[in-house]
């Protein structure tokens, strides 16, 4: 019996429906529809891109013909993915995108995100078995960006050239729950073969309605982004909620917080330990580094302050007793930097009713005020030199980005647009930064989870900020400075259930 239930185990899970070919994040791939000629999907594990090769006459009228790479979701999920088609192409008409389909039949009802190889953009649906298709024509022409949401029974299709915002067209289509999920190539030419690479493909599925921030968390990647290219890439994922990576001065360690606690991700073997931070175990994310590496400083919310958040450091090795640098009993302190000669630090404290930004030396704990709004002033870094700190301000009504000399004197603002932008970061030649963009829709004075954010890089003296990531996360995405030392790439986290 035991020799025979694994082949019958087998045939069980198939029939079923189960795939037991992954590849990459997706279930299988296969064709769709009696085309000429197999496709296929080729998964790149280093580089974590899909490519493509795929025939069929069309995704039209009341069939479909292509090559598909799948997976199954419940419910409501943001897919998204950087796509380029391979060579000039035989038909203008060709295909790409996210396509949503009930089943694997030619005739499925479906939900087709789609880019063709003249530039059309396209939202594409089936409402019924074997209907003729239909579409809602986006403005946006030849982009390289797809995402596709589902929210309940609306899909909203948002594309865009990397680095531009998202135009975006919607539909409400009631097909089942359960759906498969995919990316493809068509050929729109019976006789021939076309690929596409697909590329920073994720996966999203959101929380659900109704969940309570700060308590209900949803899982976390930890990524990559090489500034140049734009190519990201996945170095872990984590059910629990991970926050802010910053990336040691050797370049060898990303140290992150989770649940309180502070984490090593080791770039070399990916091995995780956790830093011994010693009695500090209500850490938030807001930890820093000295310039050489030596210390890291942190937020901890110590209950000798009825809860409220306090600044200690200890060695980068780890310490059982982190030592203090704010005072007892002066309110809640969020650290943000470290001066490049290690004296002074500057945080975001609740002092008086207001939150603004403050200077502290290190040895002594002497405070000094350097904004006074009632706004909300936060995220202050120091650039590489130390003359000047940069930070996030709503006091103009949006947050936005601002600049001061490091005693606080001649404030500039720097961005001007409707997003809300958070935590400016400084590359290390001190030539950009790097911040995260929330929508305009988002309370000015809240950095909330879960959310569609952008990170932009602008120089830093100020100018049009260019989109460097599409990002599904916000709080804990990129709190802290993540530059890699050498200024050519930058780690953050992204979110998903």
């Amino acid at each position: 019996m035991k020799r025979l239930l694994f082949p019958l185990l087998m045939t069980m899970l198939l029939t079923a429906g189960v795939q037991a070919q992954k590849i990459g994040v997706f279930e299988n791939s296969t064709d769709i529809g009696a085309v000429k000629y197999q496709g296929e999907t080729v998964y790149d594990e280093n580089l974590q891109s899909y490519t493509l090769s795929g025939s069929g006459k069309n995704m039209w009228f009341g069939e479909d013909e292509f090559h598909y790479a799948y997976t199954s979701i419940q419910g409501d999920f943001i897919v998204r993915a950087r796509v380029s088609f391979l060579g000039e192409g035989v038909d203008p008409h060709r295909k790409v995108g996210w396509t949503v389909r009930t089943n694997l039949h030619a005739d499925s009802p479906h939900v087709n995100a789609t880019v063709h190889g003249d530039g059309l953009t396209s939202l594409q649906y089936r409402r019924t078995k074997g209907a003729d298709t239909e579409e809602k024509i986006s403005t946006d022409k030849a982009p390289d960006v797809i995402q596709l949401e589902r929210r309940g029974s609306t899909y909203i299709m948002s594309t865009a050239k990397f680095g531009e915002p998202f135009t975006s067209v919607e539909l409400d289509l009631d097909l089942r729950n359960e759906v498969f999920v995919g990316i493809y190539m068509c050929s729109h030419n019976l006789d021939v073969v076309e690929k596409a690479v697909y590329e920073n493909v994720r996966i999203t599925t959101p929380p659900k309605e109704g969940y309570e921030p700060y308590k209900d968390y949803i899982g976390s990647r930890l990524e990559v982004l090489d500034i140049e290219t734009g190519d990201r890439k996945i170095l872990a994922t984590s059910a629990h909620s991970i926050q802010a990576p910053n990336w040691t001065p050797d370049g060898k360690t990303l140290i992150y917080n989770s649940n309180g606690f502070l984490y090593n991700y080791d770039l070399q073997s990916d091995k995780v330990s956790m830093l011994n931070t010693g009695f500090a175990n209500r850490n938030n994310n807001d930890h820093i580094l000295n310039a050489d590496g030596s210390m890291v400083a942190i937020s901890h919310h110590n209950d000798d302050d009825n809860g409220e958040s306090s600044i200690y450091y200890l060695p980068i090795s780890g310490s059982d007793k982190p030592i203090k640098v704010t005072k007892d009993g002066v309110g809640s302190s969020y650290l943000h930097g470290w001066s490049p000669n290690g004296k002074k630090m500057i945080f975001t404290g609740e002092r008086n009713g207001a939150y603004n930004i403050i200077e502290i030396k290190v040895k002594t704990g002497k405070e000094k005020v350097l904004t006074t709004t009632k706004t909300l002033d936060d995220g202050s870094e120091y650039a590489p030199d130390g003359k000047h700190i940069y930070f996030n301000s709503n006091r103009t009504g949006t947050m936005q980005i601002w600049e001061m000399d490091k005693n606080g004197k001649n404030k500039k603002q720097l961005t001007f647009d409707t997003y809300n932008d958070w935590f400016p970061h400084i590359a290390p030649d001190g030539k950009n930064m790097i911040f995260i963009s929330f929508p305009a829709d988002i309370s000015s004075g809240s950095h909330p989870f879960y959310q569609h954010c952008l990170l932009r890089k602008m120089p830093i003296d100020g100018g049009e900020p260019e989109i460097i990531a599409y990002v599904y996360g916000g709080q804990g995405t990129i709190n802290v400075p993540s530059w890699s030392p050498d200024g050519k790439k930058v780690a953050f986290v992204s979110n998903s259930n």
